[in-house]
């Protein structure tokens, strides 16, 4: 077991089911079963998807003091993930994500005033002392705990999610601290290598992982001087793919941590994420160890 921080957004997240993205006006569509409300953010995400697989998860994040961030807690104080290291804010951020039967999504985001607020350095080196790894993710409140982390001599990985400029004024701070680096092909595709050699290039990142949906994922691994190509593990019941980038992140970081080379573990987190997009929500459909290499030794 592995002890890993994690810093990143919370938020109550409402999925609406949709036939397609060319919507009409009407005033009322009944949408039975297909409208779902539920406590998510890549913050949360990692952190009960890290849990389950059985790691010891200090979760840094900002909850309201509103009827959403309860609903949060509740969920934290269920699955045994401890809100000692949540910070009060006046208001609970809010996403609303619209998906297709093809996968497809668009999410609407409110962000409050997140994204002016700094995670507090002394509650963050003090929580960060013992871990094996650090998850820093992209919400501006955690940049300023990077250079800390770094100083510390911890392992720092964060997934940049949809990117197109390998200097990307916002997170570009995050692409240089880091020692495993994810990021989406959602805005590159057909260009996928030519991006990965870019970044590796520029930044010093140890391992660097494109995620590319159905045709798997790309790697670099800066030991090896290599790129690697992980074919996907198909699922014929996907629901939603909404937080598949969040469970092949977050279980790449369990298994690399416990010391799995890192071609393996990306076999792992391809398992894991393909089994999580027959789920629907972000924060839903994760697997332990023991059920994971379960389906491993099926296929």
């Amino acid at each position: 077991m592995s002890k890993i921080l994690v810093c990143g957004l919370i938020n109550v997240e409402t999925t609406v089911r949709i036939d397609g993205f060319e919507l009409e006006y009407q005033p009322i569509d009944y949408n039975f079963f297909g409208v779902n409300s539920y406590p998510a953010g890549v913050g949360l995400n990692l952190s009960l998807s890290l849990s389950t697989l059985s790691d010891e998860v200090r979760l840094l994040s900002m909850v309201g003091d509103d009827s959403a961030g309860a609903v949060v807690r509740d969920v934290l104080s269920k699955t045994g993930i401890s809100t000692q290291y949540l910070l009060d804010t006046g208001c609970t951020a809010q996403s609303v994500v619209l998906y297709d039967n093809d996968g497809r999504r668009r999410i609407f985001c409110d962000l409050k005033d997140y994204q002016e607020r700094s995670y507090d350095e002394k509650i963050f080196a003090d929580a960060v002392k013992d871990c094996d790894a650090v998850c820093l993710c992209n919400i501006n409140f955690s940049r300023n705990l990077l250079k800390i982390a770094k100083d510390m001599g911890k392992l720092i990985a964060t997934d940049v999610h949809v990117q197109s400029n390998i200097y990307d004024d916002y997170n570009r701070d995050y692409m240089s601290y880091a020692d495993i680096l994810f990021l989406s092909n959602e805005s590159i595709i057909g260009r996928e290598e030519p991006f990965l050699n870019e970044l590796k290039n520029t930044y010093n990142a140890q391992i660097i992982v494109i995620g590319m949906g159905k045709r798997g994922s790309l790697m670099y691994v800066r030991a090896d001087d290599k790129i690697h190509h992980q074919s996907a593990v198909m699922n014929n019941n996907v629901i939603n793919t909404v937080g598949a980038g969040d469970s092949l992140f977050s279980s790449f970081v369990h298994f690399y941590t416990k010391g799995v080379d890192p071609y393996t573990s990306l076999k792992y987190a391809t398992h894991y994420a393909s089994h999580k997009i027959g789920f629907d929500g972000a924060a839903k459909g994760f697997l332990s160890e023991e059920e994971l290499f379960k389906k491993v030794n099926k296929t």
